[in-house]
């Protein structure tokens, strides 16, 4: 917490510090709900008898169509541009900024609030103009003078009233008000986000509704993540979670957790502890914030004129946006971009030495160097080559987990109805199988022929040995039922890749590489399949982006992130213009399960 935070913290605990703990069951209890449920899911929350702070902020949101266009902005822009700030909250014209107020004087800012609409009720705009305005890091409608003077007037007003009635310091919005469309994206995203803006066209009659939010003060800087699994705790320090359960990760506090788990606190239960990363997705920031109340500008001004039913519901309040069909005609004006050449970005299933470590070889190896099967995730037989099992020391296959995500992989990209053009691959077993396993599924094994690209090879310097290692050949893959092209050239001959090579080196190759594969494909191509390892969803998506390289340490961390099958798409738009997308199908996640000797069991008991 911010030291100007943690002061406002202690000054409202001291407020309430003399408050009887039951008085703060009252509210709860007011609204129905027994005392069980009450204090059930806090029983063991360590701020359980702190007053939690709430920090309030007002807000004028759009409603009907121009909220649903809106919204279909939101998912087109992210979808094709990746996420950006904008994304964290909903659309709306921030009034004041947020403020703090003590839990028994809510009430009073209801009335505030009542009090600042009824004053500019009258006089507030049918319609509220909105004009574009750009720039390399921003996209938004401005509001325009005439009526951004009433709705100032209105924040003006509220916080006149606030002051007075719940005594509370609001900071109104004074400067140029604004509905943010997109905030901190990436330079080469702008030309993309103005053409789905204006496609838009926000200069029609609106329903705005002023609304009341309350956030948690003390998580205001931490990443919001929501649970996608439910998840019972192995150990105490860890957390239990149900699906969309909320967490609140602080980034700065993570030294204590190892890879692949995170330390949060529950929304829920108010408790800390370990979490599975993988269980987890980020969620929007405005997520856990608390909808009070909020006061509709009727298009109407005479009140009189109005149904009872929406007078009465700004009298109290209350918000019931009419629901309306959603416009296809909108939908098809935000697709601003064709899509003509797609690339994604597959990496390897799970390796049998990622499971059994260095010394799998060891472990199924007869004394006269045959192969047999010491347990069922090792696969069922091993493709022969030249060098013989040696080689798959430094080459190792897909496990038998490895196999089945890469044709559940393939499963879903057949049921996505996903146009697979061409297919290029690392020269690495891993990857040479997990391509050949999904295109099977895609039915395409016989139909198409996978081209396999040394450019893309792992960064050498990762490679154990000081010698690149030695893999199949294209004879010896073919002879392995693996039906690959004898006829493609590629970028860089598997002879010309360097031992220990640095990261510039690396990355210039793997640039050279992707650009190679997309040209030898044509522009209406559709989809082109590669598939590669976890360094490849970035050092072959970047140079298409027009992205300069990541520091070889942010890239060291960020790789060892990426699962199995991890994906990464891009598609061409106007112009030869390469923009990131959501890939077609969505990630497997799974869980570890550890060996089990039957001998040790029973003579344990």
């Amino acid at each position: 917490m911010a030291a100007g935070e943690t002061q406002v913290y202690a000054k409202v605990n001291n407020k309430l510090k003399g408050r009887r703990a039951a008085s703060l069951l009252d509210p709860l209890l007011g609204m129905g709900f027994p005392v069980h449920t009450a204090l059930h899911c806090h029983c063991d929350d360590p701020s359980l008898d702190d007053p939690i702070p709430q920090e309030y902020a007002l807000f004028l949101c759009p409603t009907g169509p121009l909220l649903e266009k809106l919204q279909e902005f939101w998912r087109e822009s992210k979808r094709q541009c990746t996420k950006n700030r904008a994304h964290e909250v909903f659309p709306h014209i921030t009034l004041c900024d947020f403020f703090t107020c003590e839990d028994q004087k809510v009430e009073c800012l209801y009335e505030a609030l009542k009090r600042a609409g009824d004053r500019v009720l009258g006089s507030f705009p049918l319609t509220v103009p909105l004009a574009l305005h750009s720039s390399i890091s921003y996209l938004g409608f401005f509001v325009s003078d005439s009526p951004a003077d009433v709705i100032r007037e209105f924040a003006m007003t509220f916080a006149t009233e606030a002051a007075v009635l719940a005594d509370c310091t609001v900071k109104p919005c004074t400067k140029q008000l604004h509905l943010t469309l997109a905030h901190k994206f990436y330079p080469h995203h702008q030309r993309t986000l103005e053409q789905l803006a204006q496609a838009l066209q926000p200069d029609h009659s609106c329903q705005w509704a002023a609304a009341l939010y309350s956030r948690d003060m003390r998580f205001v800087h931490y990443q919001t993540l929501r649970a996608l699994f439910q998840y019972k705790p192995q150990n105490v320090d860890e957390l239990p979670l149900s699906p969309g359960d909320y967490i609140f990760v602080d980034p700065c506090q993570q030294e204590e957790a190892s890879e692949g788990w995170v330390i949060g606190i529950s929304q829920r239960t108010g408790c800390r502890g370990f979490l599975p990363e993988n269980y987890m997705e980020r969620a929007r920031e405005c997520d856990t914030w608390v909808k009070h109340r909020t006061y509709t500008f009727s298009l109407t001004v005479d009140p009189n004129s109005r149904k009872d039913g929406e007078a009465g519901s700004r009298r109290n309040g209350e918000l019931h946006p009419p629901q309306r069909p959603r416009s296809m005609g909108s939908i098809q004006a935000l697709q601003a971009a064709v899509v003509r050449r797609s690339l994604l970005v597959v990496r390897h299933g799970e390796r049998v030495d990622q499971v059994f470590g260095r010394s799998w070889l060891q472990q199924c190896c007869t004394p006269d160097g045959k192969y047999f099967r010491p347990d069922l995730n090792f696969p069922y037989s091993l493709p022969r080559r030249s060098n013989g099992i040696k080689g798959f020391e430094s080459d190792p296959p897909l496990s038998t987990c490895g196999i089945f995500q890469s044709r559940m992989a393939g499963e879903a990209l057949l049921d996505s109805s996903v146009h697979i053009a061409s297919v290029f691959s690392s020269p690495a077993l891993r990857c040479v199988q997990t391509a050949k396993h999904i295109l099977e599924e895609l039915k395409l094994e016989k139909k198409m022929k996978i081209r396999v690209e040394p450019g893309i090879f792992e960064w050498t310097k990762w490679e154990a040995g000081r010698t690149t290692p030695t893999l199949m050949t294209l004879e010896e893959l073919k002879e392995a039922n693996v039906n690959v092209s004898t006829d493609y050239r590629p970028a860089f001959p598997f002879a010309s890749l360097m031992p220990a090579e640095s990261y510039s080196e690396y990355v210039d190759r793997c640039a050279v590489s992707v650009w190679h594969m997309v040209s030898s494909c044509p522009q209406d191509a559709g989809v082109i399949l590669v598939v590669g390892h976890g360094s490849a969803l970035d050092s072959c998506t970047r140079p298409l982006l027009g992205l300069p390289p990541r520091d070889s340490a942010d890239f060291a961390q960020l790789v060892r992130k990426i699962p199995s099958l991890g994906m990464c798409f891009c598609e061409e738009k106007k112009g030869g213009k390469w923009e990131l997308a959501a890939p077609p199908v969505t990630t497997l996640t799974h869980g570890s399960n550890s060996a089990f000797n039957w001998r040790s069991w029973v003579l344990g008991s």
